[in-house]
Parts: structure tokens; C-alpha cells; sequence
């Protein structure tokens, strides 16, 4: 196996960092290789702007389009390139981070937003009567494994059902469907840690042998179950999930997924 991790803390003696780290060690004992981005260490540019894009940069910005062109042309940033290329290599990606504000941080968002650009992660495949471009399911990195492993303050309760803060599946429901699994990745389900701003030393050696039993199960874990765009579940071009497929009463962002 080949992963790669991005990590996203800007305290290398965190538990995020110290799980960045068990991932290396155990996959690595393991056999696998593993390449890690580090955005902190990195002194990862979390913004996108022209410079993104150098001679393909158009007056006014368009993003998209812009980001598109510099694809093709082999124009963007080096350190944009590079993340592609990781991307590629990976058949596994892991990503490590704290939940911050119901979402992962704003350098993580930030290297989303650089490195899944237009023609490598989206604006790809026909578009027809039949297609609606190669997407959810299908897609440049279609082939490829994910999985999040996050780190959230508040106690599981919190999270649940029921829970004040939502479910967890529907605050990562962004991340999984629509960062991941858009441009093709099959999405495992995550690893959560809960209650970690009142976790101790003590409670870290169950942490670590929950977290090495996942990463050593990562190639037999089943990915959720996500409905593919362009096989049949889905009206095209309206993208609405056909009347009856659901199961009884299912509504939100579970409609997306089978069973």
C-alpha cells in the first residue's frame, strides 16, 4: 500500500501529531510506503490567488478556469504540483486533523481548495445526456482509498443522533461526498476520537491500539457505500435521486448513500 498523510496541526507534540506519527510508524512496520505532507511544517499557502496560477492567470481572476489552464499548461506552483503528484502516487490517503468550528482547518481547507483544481479533480469527462461529467464515483482519482481521522473536543453524545452538535457523518458529509468521493476516491468511514480535550496520558495506549487495528485493517474495510452519479440512481441532468430509491423515511444527506 502507498499512503499518503496530510496533517493538518500546528503542534507536532499534539495528538494529532502523535497519531501522524503512529500512522508512519505502523504502516511503515507494516511494509507499506508512506509520504506525509506536513501543511504546518511546510509553511503551506492556505490561500488561492493569481500566483497560483502564473501566465495562465486571467484579468479578472476566474479560478476555475485559470486554475484549469495552468493545469494543462504545467503552470502551477511547484508546491501545488507536487501535491498532485502525491495524489497520484497515493492509493491511500489519510487525513489527520482537529475539528475546528464543525469543519477541518482553514491550511487544510486551503490546500483542498489549491491542489484540487479544475481538469485534475473536477471539469472532467463528458457531459452528455446520458453523463454528467466523471464525478462521485468516477474522476481523476477514482482507484483510491481516504480516510479521516479527526480529533473533536466534545464528548460522542455531543455527536450522536440526537446530539447538539449534529451527527458526525453529516458534519463530515461535506469532506467525505463532496471534497472526496466528487473527484473519485472511495471514502472509508472515518476514524473519530471523542472528549480529546479531557483525554490524558493514561487513556493514550487504548487510543493507540484502536488507531493501529484501523490502520492495519485499511485494506479489507469496507468504503461507505455511496451512490455512483452516472449509474442509474440519479436523473440526469436535474442530478435529483430517483422517486423510490431510498429506504422508507430516509431524508438528508443519507439519501446518497445505498442500503
Amino acid at each position: 500500500m502507498k499512503t499518503l498523510i496530510v496533517y493538518a496541526h500546528p503542534e507536532p507534540t499534539s495528538l494529532n501529531g502523535s497519531l501522524k506519527d503512529l500512522a508512519v510508524s505502523t504502516l511503515e512496520t507494516a511494509g507499506h510506503e508512506v509520504r506525509v505532507s506536513d501543511l504546518y511544517a511546510m509553511n503551506w499557502k492556505a490561500v488561492v490567488d493569481a500566483a497560483d496560477y502564473g501566465p495562465d492567470a486571467s484579468s479578472p481572476l476566474k479560478v476555475a478556469l485559470d486554475s484549469g489552464r495552468a493545469f494543462d499548461a504545467g503552470t502551477l506552483t511547484p508546491d501545488v504540483r507536487a501535491e498532485q503528484g502525491k495524489l497520484l502516487w497515493a492509493d491511500t490517503i489519510i487525513f489527520q486533523f482537529p475539528l475546528w468550528w464543525y469543519a477541518m482547518p482553514a491550511i487544510l481547507k486551503g490546500w483542498v481548495d489549491r491542489v484540487f483544481t479544475y481538469h485534475f479533480a473536477y471539469g472532467v469527462g463528458e457531459h452528455s445526456d446520458t453523463r454528467y461529467g466523471e464525478r462521485f464515483g468516477e474522476g481523476t482519482l477514482a482507484g483510491r482509498k481516504a480516510l479521516l481521522s479527526v480529533t473533536a473536543g466534545g464528548p460522542e453524545s455531543h455527536y450522536a443522533a440526537r446530539g447538539i452538535n449534529g451527527p458526525i457523518d453529516d458534519l463530515l458529509f461535506p469532506i467525505h461526498h463532496g471534497i472526496l468521493y466528487y473527484p473519485g476516491i472511495e471514502v472509508l468511514p472515518p476514524f473519530v476520537l471523542y472528549g480529546t480535550d479531557r483525554m490524558t496520558g493514561e487513556d493514550y495506549p487504548d487510543v493507540a491500539k484502536a488507531w493501529e487495528q484501523r490502520l492495519l485493517t485499511l485494506e479489507s474495510t469496507e468504503p461507505i457505500a455511496f451512490r455512483r452519479q452516472n449509474f442509474g440512481d440519479y436523473e440526469i441532468p436535474s442530478l435529483h435521486l430517483k422517486e423510490g430509491l431510498e429506504p422508507a423515511g430516509r431524508t438528508g444527506f443519507r439519501l446518497h448513500v445505498r442500503g
